[in-house]
């Protein structure tokens, strides 16, 4: 199972690498030595744990189980992916066959409908990898490498990493890190587009990030990143037209009208998600 609990300390953003660090405030519904859910105290940002290293069979159960939980609670605006140790995945663990995990991880991610930061400390390969490209922000560290090598073992990456690689770093760039086995690093990283930001370990940039992301309604980022994703699969004259419908979703909203008396009130607005 997966570990949900509510930690008072996430309301300022402060986001510690010890799961313990929360203990003293969580609520712990779930237990489980694999994956963690912690909520913040107003319940709008959950943060998922993966334990780093190594991913097995039981963690990316847990991964997808986690995903379904999230979609269940309407209070979550965000959602933070990290690993608990010093690396969010080397790879697959030895005796873990990926074909066995249906959903896979990347899978469930990608299908959240609020948006998805990913914190990518040290080697993030294979797997690892493919699960960020499922996500919407993805933040790296200064130790950072990241690879899809599984063309060099005899073997074809297969949750979304030959698809979705090159769209966030350009076919070209794609093939000489799927084809060659190239690693790059966070700075390479960064350039190409597959990270948005480096942080340098201070949690600064990820705080950053979640504060710009909790002051848009999310209504609107949940209608922008469908925009973005399905609007990227289709001809330019149907992707407007997607714009168009969204649109016209998100002006029947709450959140629409209190978007608009903010500004005309020059006053911060008070989204409710409705």
């Amino acid at each position: 199972m997966v570990k949900i609990c509510s930690c008072k300390s996430l309301r300022k953003l402060n986001l510690p690498t010890d799961q313990s660090a929360y203990d003293e405030t969580a609520r712990t519904t779930l237990q489980s030595d694999s994956v963690a859910v912690t909520t913040s105290a107003d319940g709008h940002v959950a943060t998922v744990t993966m334990p780093g290293g190594a991913l097995d069979a039981r963690t990316a159960t847990e991964i997808n189980a986690a995903c379904l939980r999230i979609q269940e609670e309407r209070d979550i605006r965000i959602v933070l992916l990290k690993s608990l140790g010093p690396d969010f995945c080397t790879g697959f663990a030895e005796d873990f066959d990926p074909q066995l995990v249906s959903p896979d991880p990347a899978t469930a991610v990608s299908t959240l409908k609020i948006p998805v930061v990913s914190l990518l400390s040290g080697v993030c390969s294979s797997g690892g990898l493919e699960i960020a490209l499922a996500s919407d922000i993805r933040i790296g560290t200064p130790d950072s490498r990241f690879s899809l090598k599984e063309p060099t073992q005899g073997l074809l990456p297969m949750w979304g990493g030959t698809q979705r690689l090159p769209r966030a770093v350009s076919h070209g760039r794609a093939a000489s890190m799927l084809l060659l086995g190239t690693e790059i690093d966070a700075t390479t990283a960064q350039l190409w587009g597959l990270l948005n930001s480096i942080d340098q370990g201070d949690g600064v940039e990820l705080a950053k990030t979640v504060e710009l992301l909790m002051a848009c309604g999310p209504l609107a980022l949940q209608m922008a990143k469908e925009a973005v994703h399905r609007g990227s699969e289709l001809p330019l004259r149907d992707g407007l037209r997607l714009e168009g419908d969204l649109n016209h979703q998100l002006a029947a909203t709450d959140d629409r009208a209190e978007g608009l008396a903010a500004f005309f009130s020059k006053r911060p607005p008070d989204f409710s998600g409705r």
